[in-house]
């Protein structure tokens, strides 16, 4: 079974990827793959910086994340090419993986924080969402990136919505309570999906 795991800014989707592996999912993670591909002299870093120019490398060489990011959250058109350089690359490595690591592993856990939006839905057996309602996320956002009310705000606003990102998905794992709920609320799901698995073996 492919498993998609999605959420939004501050909704906790780490926590769980984490808590998904202490119990002995295997986890393949979008943004590291993102983040490999972004290496100096790599692929997405050689078209990225094509794109917008070398004025958004630090002095190592590398990508300035926040500077692109500015640039970005600032201009749509921008994120739009960003997106059309990035996006499919990132998405045949996904695929890659998930091809390669399927063939020894019943479940598949893909951790992708944009899989709605980018329209991987079809590549899974199941999309879990990690659930917050936006008053707990506004707050933990301020909270983790230190920032006011506003900024928060903007940045939530910026994606998709969680209650819009609900209707996609087939397991919704709420996480408006305790850190020790959220843990007990993803055991509950991987049992389950664990149990469903062995059924079919």
């Amino acid at each position: 079974m492919k498993v998609g795991l999605t959420g939004g800014i501050a909704s906790g989707k780490s926590t769980v990827s984490k808590y998904l592996k202490e119990l002995g999912a295997v986890i393949i993670d979008a943004d590291k793959i993102a983040h490999s591909l972004m290496e100096p002299k790599k692929i997405l870093w050689k078209r990225v910086v094509k794109e917008f120019g070398k004025e958004i490398l630090l002095s190592n060489g590398t990508i300035d994340r926040k500077k692109l990011g500015g640039i970005i959250f600032n201009d749509s058109k921008a994120k739009k090419r960003l997106d059309k350089t990035t996006h499919p690359i990132i998405i045949a490595k996904i695929e890659e993986e998930m091809e390669r690591l399927s063939k020894e592993n019943d479940i598949l856990i893909v951790d992708v924080p944009l899989l709605i939006e980018i329209d991987m839905i079809d590549f899974f057996d199941e999309v879990w969402l990690v659930y917050v309602d936006k008053d707990v996320q506004i707050k933990r956002l301020m909270t983790r990136d230190q920032i006011d009310y506003q900024k928060a705000i903007a940045k939530i606003n910026s994606q998709m919505p969680l209650i819009k990102k609900k209707e996609y998905a087939d397991r919704i794992i709420n996480n408006n309570g305790t850190e020790e709920e959220l843990k007990f609320e993803v055991i509950r799901v991987w049992q389950k999906i664990s149990d469903i698995e062995s059924e079919f073996k």
